[in-house]
């Protein structure tokens, strides 16, 4: 027997009778159309956002999203649609096992083949009674209907979960042409109408400048997926046109207690490269968990002042970005910008938390160029951290090449000839600003002579980002004993 899920809010958020139905979502498009009229330069949309509230008070919001998508009807065969938990909780993002989702006009047959891919994610799984009752995607499916010919669908809601996890997510079932992206969200929840304006306005601003971490917590149901999208059109450099935005008030409620819709359409872009991918991720986690690490850091350094060992970490008190694998290095220096200490990891092989907290206490007590901190000392040193990216191998014909290619301020690079290996971090630009002066210093770190080549040199650029803290005794000072034993 085939598996439906079957129509939930037919009848309340949208008309039940399929004749009424299509005719009121044909209305609510061709009333989008006539304020915004498709012409040869509007942008074809990649992704959406569209309202999800009962079509009376966001039809017209949502119609102006869908409406973009005429021109693509027989491009478009899968779609991507993902939005937020009403009914039942779910930690992560939830998966239907149905076969298809129903609405009055007729069956859209879930894509199985994308399912298979995406539950490879650990944030991914299936759990069927987080969708029997939610309107959140539901509703999207009657415009979709009517303004696509045939396609298949990814229906996913979003519970508990980080938006790197949602980026995560997208990027796993991005696509081309044939593949949209709609995230569901209404904006401000039962505001007096000005308050909702103000509001409101503050969420079109980040969302218009693709800033996730300028979006509250009340600002939108739909928040932890509209970010994750924002991350990747970020990193892809996607051009963002707001399409429509008003609330309930404006449309077919009172004005005491309202709620806010918008629509935007997002394209362009391109498929960032490595570095870029990883640089965007990383920053997303360093401004939202930067502090944590310097935290970790810091008390890992005092416990080897106190116990010569670093800190004992209780790995399920973090967050699922901090457990996964990364490389860092932790770099201890002086008030006065001299080294104290310096040491990491050339590649990911433990989670980067724990790489943080062993790297800390590395550079604090076995970095054999100096002796160990002591407890008197901390008041005056500061820590940084890099996150290092992937190294990628570099092709040259020789050094002028390889000196051409090299980008201060932004390559870290490692060399090796024979049993001779050294690294410099991107942050040695700020004390070394000629190209020459860095590979010869680097060079002498490796124990080459400062005019040494041969055709067995080898090269590496990377990447880091980083996290700054100007009072190592400080980060201490905020450090919460949960995370440790």
């Amino acid at each position: 027997m085939v598996k439906i899920r079957q129509m939930a809010v037919a009848g309340t958020f949208y008309p039940d009778n399929p004749q009424i139905l299509a005719r009121d979502v044909d209305a609510f498009l061709s009333e989008a159309e006539s304020i915004h009229p498709l012409n040869k330069e509007t942008p074809t949309p990649k992704a959406l956002i569209a309202p999800h509230a009962g079509y009376v008070y966001s039809g017209p919001v949502a119609a102006s999203a869908y409406a973009r998508l005429k021109p693509l009807k027989n491009i478009i065969k899968r779609v991507i649609l993902l939005g937020p938990c009403h009914r039942v909780p779910v930690g992560g993002l939830a998966l239907c096992s149905a076969a298809f989702y129903e609405t009055p006009l007729g069956r859209v047959p879930i894509d199985k083949e994308l399912s298979q891919k995406l539950l490879k994610k650990p944030q991914v799984f299936t759990f069927d009674d987080t969708h029997i009752e939610e309107h959140s995607l539901e509703v999207h499916l009657p415009f979709l209907q009517r303004v696509l010919k045939d396609f298949t669908l990814l229906p996913i809601v979003v519970g508990q979960a980080s938006p790197e996890e949602v980026a995560d997510a997208l990027e796993t079932v991005w696509g081309g042409e044939e593949t949209l992206i709609v995230v569901s969200t209404d904006l401000s929840h039962y505001l007096d109408y000005e308050t909702c304006q103000k509001t409101d306005a503050q969420t079109v601003s980040a969302i218009q400048d693709l800033a996730p971490n300028k979006i509250g917590n009340s600002q939108a149901c739909g928040r932890i997926p509209v970010k994750g999208l924002l991350e990747i059109a970020r990193a892809r450099g996607m051009n963002i046109e707001t399409l429509d935005v008003r609330n309930s008030g404006d449309t077919a409620g009172p004005r005491d207690r309202v709620v806010g819709y918008g629509a935007w359409a997002l394209s362009g872009g391109c498929q960032p490269s490595a570095h870029e991918a990883f640089a965007f991720k990383t920053q997303a986690i360093l401004e939202r968990f930067g502090p944590t690490l310097l935290q970790v850091a810091a008390a890992s350094i005092k416990r080897g002042i106190s116990h010569g060992e670093p800190i004992k970490l209780d790995m399920g008190s973090f967050p699922d970005s901090l457990r996964q694998y990364g490389a860092s290095f932790v770099t201890i220096e002086k008030d006065d910008g001299n080294l104290r200490g310096c040491i990491g990891s050339l590649a990911p092989h433990q989670s980067l938390v724990k790489d943080v907290a062993d790297n800390a206490y590395k550079a604090g007590f076995e970095d054999p160029r100096f002796p160990p901190i002591q407890s008197n000392e901390l008041s005056g040193l500061t820590l940084h951290i890099s996150v290092l990216s992937p190294s990628f191998p570099m092709t040259f014909k020789d050094e002028s090449d390889l000196l051409e290619q090299l980008r201060p301020g932004v390559d870290g690079l490692i060399i090796q000839d024979g049993g001779h290996r050294a690294l410099f971090l991107p942050s040695v630009w700020d004390k070394i600003k000629n190209k020459r002066q860095f590979l010869t210093q680097l060079k002498l770190k490796a124990g080459m002579k400062h005019d040494h080549w041969s055709n067995d040199f080898h090269a590496w650029r990377f990447i880091t980002e980083g996290v700054h803290s100007h009072d190592l005794d400080a980060s201490l000072n905020l450090w919460q004993d949960t995370p440790s034993t």
